[in-house]
């Protein structure tokens, strides 16, 4: 990722930053879409999310983080981690990671946010 931003580190600075005022998973289409108050919409593949878990287990302790191009990745379920962040567990049984709202919003894949950061 040399010369890219850093997407587990993007929008992690002081300051007001956008909160979710939805979160739905659509499991036919297999993603998770975050609508924030701002009206900005992030719609995650979930081999995507899943493959930027933020965990110490998938990110290990590198500088930088790692993309880890998981595939077949379905969400079981998903809960709230106190007013900043969310943690879903996935089916094959991993449910560390805790994505903060400010991770969330810096993952952001669509054409306006730059992407799908690999």
């Amino acid at each position: 990722m040399e010369g890219q931003r850093d997407p587990l580190r993007a929008g992690v600075s002081a300051g007001p930053h956008p909160e979710p005022v939805e979160l739905r998973h659509e499991k036919g289409a297999r993603r998770l879409v975050i609508t924030w108050d701002d009206g900005h919409v992030s719609p995650f593949g979930l081999d995507y999310l899943r493959s930027w878990c933020p965990c110490a287990g998938c990110q290990g302790h590198a500088p930088t983080a790692r993309y880890l191009e998981l595939t077949g990745q379905e969400l079981a379920h998903i809960e709230a981690v106190g007013n900043y962040a969310v943690a879903p567990s996935w089916a094959d049984g991993h449910n560390t990671g805790i994505y903060s709202f400010r991770l969330l919003r810096g993952l952001c894949p669509c054409a306006s946010c730059g992407g799908e950061k690999r």
